[in-house]
């Protein structure tokens, strides 16, 4: 029996093999080594991605919002400067407010005879507070022919209001009915 303690070491890469002749030792534990660093890496590759690209979206969205605010400034120095006004006979009177628009608040498209279909009824509203529904068809505004829903908009436009209107409006159903409408007012 050889005794271990007077056998020479070998040197670091010379190991034995178990053949007896000399070079690297094979390494059994070597290759799921090499499986588990993959199965690091890979996911660790694929984060990276991922915080890579939200970082980018990022960076649009602050790139975006800091591009909009100095646009906002850009337009605000773009505006002329208010000028005080001038005491004598050089100063120009202000322009008078634009009179008050008078509305419906339904949203109308052409209808598919004459007539302005309503799509759509604002709550609250002067044309729901009169009995106007979606489907309904508005053939006259007072006087006013209407055949389109332009017509209805410039008939609109062209009430006071707080003044009541007569509208001739045929129903889905196929039933007409005149109803009392009083325009409000824009705000």
């Amino acid at each position: 029996m050889e005794q271990t303690a007077l056998r020479p070491k070998p040197m670091p890469g010379q190991e034995r093999r178990d053949d007896g002749t000399a070079g690297p030792a094979p390494r059994p534990h070597a290759a799921p080594r090499r499986g588990r660093r993959l199965r690091t890496v890979l996911p660790a590759l694929c984060a990276g991605i991922v915080l890579l690209f939200a970082g980018v979206g990022i960076g649009t969205v602050g790139a975006t919002v800091i591009g909009m605010s100095r646009l906002a400034e850009l337009q605000r120095q773009a505006q002329p400067p208010a000028r005080p006004a001038e005491a004598g006979p050089t100063a120009a009177p202000a322009p008078a407010p634009a009179p008050p628009r008078a509305t419906l608040g339904l949203e109308a498209v052409d209808a598919e005879k004459a007539g302005a279909k309503v799509v759509g009824v604002h709550v609250p509203g002067p044309g729901y507070a009169a009995g106007l529904v979606r489907g309904d068809v508005v053939l006259h505004f007072g006087a006013a022919r209407v055949d389109t829903a332009a017509d209805l908009a410039r008939a609109v436009a062209r009430a006071r209001p707080g003044k009541a209107v007569l509208l001739t409006v045929r129903h889905s159903s196929g039933g007409y009915q005149q109803l009392a409408v009083i325009p409000g007012v824009v705000t």
